[in-house]
């Protein structure tokens, strides 16, 4: 081992608490050899490091400081401790952008308890990807190839810098409290609201009557509607005005957050998938890079939140009957009968013992079982008007989530669909049955229909067993393309948007000026 390579080993086992956890392997592969070589790869680094701010990440978290002393050091000018040094420093920045970038900056497991989407590539596998890197032509493009190459993303970096440039000016101009504005009213709090949009970009709303709310207004208000996800009615009410308020630099953390979510699960949004969005409440079946399938969704109120988790469809069940999970008889089965000893009945619910034997409810203590626990089980028989309509989608997780029918289609006409237990009810469930059964000898719409007819409880095997990924993105793609800003309905960016903020402890020092060697002593004299 020559002079060189000694002191690379020697700075990695100085620094193997604080650096990047694939540099270590990074240089064992290529026997401490230095990689940096001229001045143009590390100034490149530099400006990528600076460039981080571009997709919601913070430079301070590269080591930025000690970076830029390593880049502005002439090598040749230093003993091989400094060059060492310099040549760790510049390779664990890399290393951290390139992990960022790709697989984002914040661990979701420590925000979300259930997360099992495709877990952070160990030190070996990014030490590779740290070596490709480097050995690429230009290692500007080759940085800026390791983000997700995803259409949303590059929407939203560009939606992102945007809404700071606004934040940088100010804040949107405020538009008076007070009751809903329809199109035809003339009225001095239109020509705030039309104000408050042409600030927001819409143009061609100038007119010699500002406070009359005209038909070009009307349109500007449905296209600021939909681009909130919000029920497009020109009608300028409650909903629409909090979303008005709400000002640049907030909706620059939103999107902030959601690049960041983005990153986390880039890997698992290849291939084909049934991607569930639950703070859009859509679904979206993705099969050879093409929307096969699309449907609105009902999902779990904010007091039940749907988890984010990846699984799989492990059957279908045709007029499935409903077994009452625990946290729903608790919390409501439990006490409406304490209030109603009629509601089992008249919900076409019985309760069975261990054995399916059926109990006498008029026998229970309804108003003890909080106290002494219930040992039997509430079931549902099937129907159409059972709680899970007639066809479920089983899936695998513990949890007790999975996909189903409705019996109250109505909720999907609505702009917020945030009413479940915890599962998600599907507008369209038999056209993405078919779709997953993947046997159109066996099975058409005519001949699955014929079965749920027949009212008989089965189950069938899927023949198309793809991941389902429920995920959660306040901010997206409309079916246009266009930037989708969404209500949080679960308050979930805010934990997001803190931890991003909250910088990595980096410690700096004067990492290519003469400092004393590991004995001690100044190696300048």
């Amino acid at each position: 081992m020559d002079d060189m390579a000694e002191a690379i080993a020697g700075e990695l086992e100085l620094r193997s608490a604080s650096i990047d956890d694939s540099v270590a392997p990074f240089y064992l592969a290529r026997a401490y050899r230095p990689a940096w070589a001229g001045a143009a790869p590390a100034a490149a680094l530099l400006t990528a490091v600076e460039a981080s701010r571009e997709h919601g990440l913070d430079p301070a978290d590269f080591a930025l400081e000690r970076l830029r002393q390593a880049v502005d050091a002439d090598p040749a000018s230093l003993s091989p401790a400094q060059r060492a040094e310099r040549e760790v420093t510049l390779s664990d920045s890399l290393a951290r952008l390139l992990r960022q970038l790709r697989y984002g900056k914040l661990d979701p497991r420590l925000l979300y308890r259930e997360w099992n989407f495709a877990p952070l590539p160990g030190p070996a596998l990014r030490a590779g990807e740290l070596e490709a890197v480097l050995a690429a032509p230009g290692l500007g493009a080759a940085i800026a190839d390791h983000a997700p190459a995803l259409p949303v993303y590059r929407v939203l970096q560009q939606a992102y810098a945007q809404y700071r440039a606004q934040a940088a000016l100010g804040d949107w101009p405020p538009v008076p409290a007070g009751p809903t504005l329809h199109p035809g009213e003339r009225d001095r709090r239109v020509a705030a609201l039309r104000a408050r949009l042409q600030a927001g970009g819409e143009r061609g709303l100038e007119t010699a009557d500002p406070a009359y709310f005209d038909p070009l207004l009307a349109e500007a208000v449905r296209r600021f509607q939909r681009a909130h996800g919000l029920e497009a009615d020109a009608l300028a009410g409650r909903q629409t005005m909090a979303a008005l308020e709400v000002g640049p630099a907030r909706r620059a953390d939103q999107i902030r957050a959601n690049l960041e979510r983005l990153r986390w699960v880039a890997q698992d949004l290849q291939g084909d998938h049934l991607r569930l969005d639950i703070a859009a409440q859509t679904a979206e079946l993705v099969l050879d890079g093409a929307r096969a399938w699309s449907s609105r969704v009902v999902v779990g109120r904010p007091s039940r939140k749907t988890p984010l988790l990846r699984d799989r469809v492990q059957h279908l069940v045709l007029n499935p009957k409903w077994v009452v999970p625990p946290t729903i008889l608790k919390q409501d089965v439990i006490p409406a009968m304490v209030r109603d000893p009629g509601y089992l009945a008249a919900h076409r619910m019985r309760v069975v013992d261990a054995k399916g034997q059926a109990v006498d409810p008029a026998g229970i203590d309804w108003a003890a079982v909080p106290r002494h626990g219930f040992p039997y089980r509430i079931v549902q028989e099937s129907g159409a008007d059972g709680a899970l309509g007639r066809i479920k989608f089983a899936l695998t997780n513990p949890y007790t989530i999975f996909m189903h029918d409705t019996n109250a289609p109505e909720l999907f006409g609505r702009s917020v669909r945030a009413f479940s237990s915890g599962c998600l009810r599907l507008e369209k469930p038999l056209e993405l049955a078919l779709l997953l059964l993947d046997d159109p000898q066996r099975w058409s719409a005519e001949t699955l229909a014929a079965e749920l007819d027949r009212g008989a409880t089965r189950t069938i095997a899927v023949g198309r067993e793809i991941p389902v990924l429920l995920l959660y993105f306040t901010a997206g793609l409309d079916k246009t393309g266009g930037v989708q800003l969404r209500e949080d309905i679960y308050d979930h960016d805010g934990e997001i948007i803190a931890a991003l903020t909250q910088r990595r402890s980096v410690e700096l020092s004067d990492s290519v000026r003469p400092t004393p060697d590991r004995t001690g002593r100044d190696p300048a004299g």
